[in-house]
């Protein structure tokens, strides 16, 4: 009985001692190249397709502020006025309303906008 109780207590003591999460802390699976420039084909796009142009809000007939984000033009023209970038951040009042974006999406933005609001 005692060898019993020997090998299950070690037993607990090696899964206790060895349970850790694989899981890394991640607010959000974006992920850029710091070796490559961010461009709106290939990383803002599906940002915005994603979390702003979509169904009732930057996208159809009569979208919210009369604001579309639907092209490249239309993302860019946001992002330079200061309008998209400061409601993205805007902890109070974000966009899109379901709640502010990870941090790591708003970095692709912000990135895009210091590389120069490249298309391609």
């Amino acid at each position: 009985m005692k060898k019993r109780n020997l090998t299950f207590l070690f037993v607990l003591a090696f899964l206790i001692a060895n349970c850790t999460s694989s899981e890394v802390a991640n607010d959000d699976p974006v992920v850029i190249d710091p070796t490559q420039k961010v461009t709106y084909e290939k990383d803002v796009k599906n940002i915005i397709n994603n979390s702003c142009a979509v169904s009732g809000c930057h996208i159809g007939s009569n979208p919210p502020a009369g604001i579309l984000l639907t092209t490249y033009n239309q993302v860019r023209s946001q992002a330079e006025n200061g309008n998209l970038i400061a409601r993205m951040n805007n902890s109070s009042n974000p966009m899109p309303p379901t709640g502010i974006l990870p941090s790591s999406t708003r970095s692709v933005i912000d990135q895009w906008k210091a590389d120069g609001f490249l298309e391609n």
